[in-house]
This record gives structure tokens, sequence and C-alpha cells, in this order.
């Protein structure tokens, strides 16, 4: 994963990353359906581990730009998994009531419970991202943001949370390509929004955001992985790749049974 993994403090630059690529891959989307099978099986496996050992949490933010494929890595990745220990979030803007708090309070709400995995579609990252391109709030405000992020997250993983970040990178043709297809098809239009142009118009803007946030909030305690998600098969197998990794890492053990079950048969 090391072509991905975004080492603390180094420089990003997106325009060198091939979104269209498939790096450390060699197979095609043949290959890697039977490899995401295979995870799908293990993250089922160790997923249920993680619940029923009820001491340590995952938490799993994903960020990009409009159809990006967040959706889609929600459903293809974690598909089998059991939803008791599985939740998902998605952040819409701030409410008003939201808004009378600082910005990471409706987020620490929403962390994940002891054994479960949350999944952020889209996260508190957008408050250094659609608040700088839109200039919702001065320079000085978001460029604050990265401190207070890097401090939130080391509290989350000192308390027993992994934090996996993944940027789900498209380029602008296959985001062009994807957003023609939501408005030509009837069953894809409701997706749509007029905002989502208004966010295209100011891609540079955007890429600038993203490559600052990634210099600046990854670390071993919370790494952001850079996805090429042109290729869906590719940008599902490697976020499920990763998410394996991690939880085996964790080696997450069920707890014995609280009785004594010595000598129990079943008539």
């Amino acid at each position: 994963m090391k072509p991905h993994w975004v080492k603390p403090g180094a420089k990003v630059d997106l325009a060198k990353i091939d979104a269209a690529g498939t790096p450390g891959f060699k197979g095609g989307r043949k290959e890697a359906a039977e490899q995401l099978a295979a995870l799908n099986e293990r993250l089922e496996v160790l997923q249920e581990a993680l619940w029923a050992e009820h001491r340590r949490q995952v938490l799993v933010v994903l960020q990009g730009m409009d159809t990006s494929g967040k959706d889609g890595t929600i459903s293809h990745v974690f598909e089998g998994v059991n939803p008791l220990g599985v939740r998902v979030t998605a952040f819409k803007a701030p409410s008003p009531d939201e808004l009378d708090h600082d910005f990471l309070w409706r987020v620490h709400a929403r962390m994940p419970a002891r054994g479960e995995i949350m999944i952020f579609n889209r996260s508190h990252y957008e408050d250094v991202l659609v608040a700088r391109v839109r200039k919702l709030v001065p320079p000085e405000v978001w460029h604050r943001r990265y401190g207070q992020i890097n401090d939130f997250e080391r509290l989350l993983s000192e308390t027993g949370t992994t934090v996996l970040k993944f940027f789900l990178y498209i380029s602008k043709e296959e985001q062009k390509r994807r957003l023609q297809d939501r408005l030509d098809d009837p069953r894809k239009r409701w997706k749509f929004r007029k905002g989502d142009l208004l966010d295209r118009g100011h891609w540079d803007e955007y890429m600038a955001a993203y490559e600052a946030l990634l210099r600046q909030t990854s670390h071993k305690h919370a790494p952001w992985y850079v996805v090429p998600a042109d290729k869906k098969w590719y940008r599902n197998l490697l976020v499920a790749t990763v998410l394996v990794k991690a939880l085996e890492d964790l080696n997450p053990q069920p707890p014995e049974p609280e009785e004594d079950l010595k000598g129990v048969v079943v008539e």
C-alpha cells in the first residue's frame, strides 16, 4: 500500500497521480472481483470478532469529489457484514443548531462505539474543503482547523479508535462522464444537483485544498490513502485491502463465554 499512503508531512501533487491507474495490481476486473470476494469474506469474520470483542472501534473516512464513488465503495466493500456492528453517516450542510457549535461538535457525536465500524460518507474534512473553496469562513479559521483535526484524531486513536482515511481521486474527465450519466438516466437523475456543477467549476481550487489537507493531516495514527478511483473495481479492491489489513493488525478476539459451559450438552 506504500504507493497510496500519504507519508506525514509529504507534499502531494495530484496532477502527477493517474486517477485511472492501478498501481500495485497487475490483474484486471475479473481478478479484482475474485480478490474482492475473498476480502469480503475475511472482512465479515473480522468485523464479527471486533463486535464480539467490544473493546476497540474503527472509523473509515471517505472523501472525494461528487461522483467519486463513496456510496459505491460502501455497498461493495461492506457487502455481507453484519449491520448490527456497522453504521454509515453522511454529512450534509450543517444545520443551524450545528452551526451554533464548533465544527467538530456534530462529528464527535457520531464516532463509533466500542466494537463498531463507522463509515463517514464525507466528514469533518468538509470544513477545510467546502469552507475554504466557497469562502464560508476566513482563511485564518480554516487554516487553524488542520491542527484542531489532528488533535481530535489523536484523541480518537489514544482512546481505541483506528482511523483510516481514503481520498477517492477521480479525474475531471471521468467526473464529467458520470455526471452526464446521472443526467441522462432517469433512474439516476435524482442524484444530480446543480450544485455539483458549481463545485466542478472550482475543480482546481478543490484539488489545491485536497493537497493541503493530505499534507497537513496524514499521520501514523490517522493515515490518508489516495485511491485512484476512475476504475471502480480498483477503488473497491484497494479500500477493502487496506481495511482488512488494518483489522488483521488489530487481531480482535471474541471473549470467553460469561458462563462455565464445561459439560453442557444440547439434547
